[in-house]
């Protein structure tokens, strides 16, 4: 089956890893760093999606909205960048579709860019996989486990859990 892939930005990439591991239809997360263009250049916070033909593209954009600070520029922005990483012109066209699409969800503006994937650099192995290899510390408790109840509840048919 072929898999596309897709990168996403927000908040603390264990709690966006965790999200993604989560939901049938994608294969594979690496967590890390990710840079963009021009002013986007200096690296955030962010995971690479690779996922099959059984979860869309918009459904993991809604994901991803629903489970960081989507519409809220706080002061940590550039460590955790509110961001859709595309990898080719047709995927820009799709998300910002999608963004656009979603923004009645919403009651404030999703302040979430569209920007090219430039460059990862992966997280060190200790760090990667955090929520499956450590589902009882307080963090993944508190930050992570509320966002995996609201796949549950939301997204039932494509979670795991």
């Amino acid at each position: 089956m072929e898999l596309t892939k897709i990168a996403f930005g927000g908040g603390c990439h264990w709690c966006t890893e965790a999200v993604f591991q989560t939901l049938i239809g994608v294969e594979k997360v690496e967590q890390g760093w990710v840079a963009s263009t021009a002013k986007n250049n200096a690296f955030s916070e962010a995971v690479i999606v690779h996922f099959n033909s059984k979860i869309k593209v918009k459904t993991l954009i809604e994901i991803h909205l629903l489970t960081h600070k989507s519409t809220n520029n706080h002061a940590m922005r550039k460590k955790y960048r509110s961001a859709i990483y595309y990898f080719s012109d047709s995927q820009k066209k799709e998300c910002q579709k999608i963004i656009d699409d979603l923004q009645a969800n919403f009651e404030e503006k999703i302040i979430t860019q569209i920007i090219p994937f430039q460059k990862f650099k992966p997280s060190s192995l200790a760090f990667q996989n955090y929520y499956q290899s450590n589902p009882n510390k307080p963090f993944c408790k508190t930050y992570i486990n509320p966002k995996l109840t609201l796949i549950k509840k939301k997204f039932s048919k494509f979670s795991s859990l």
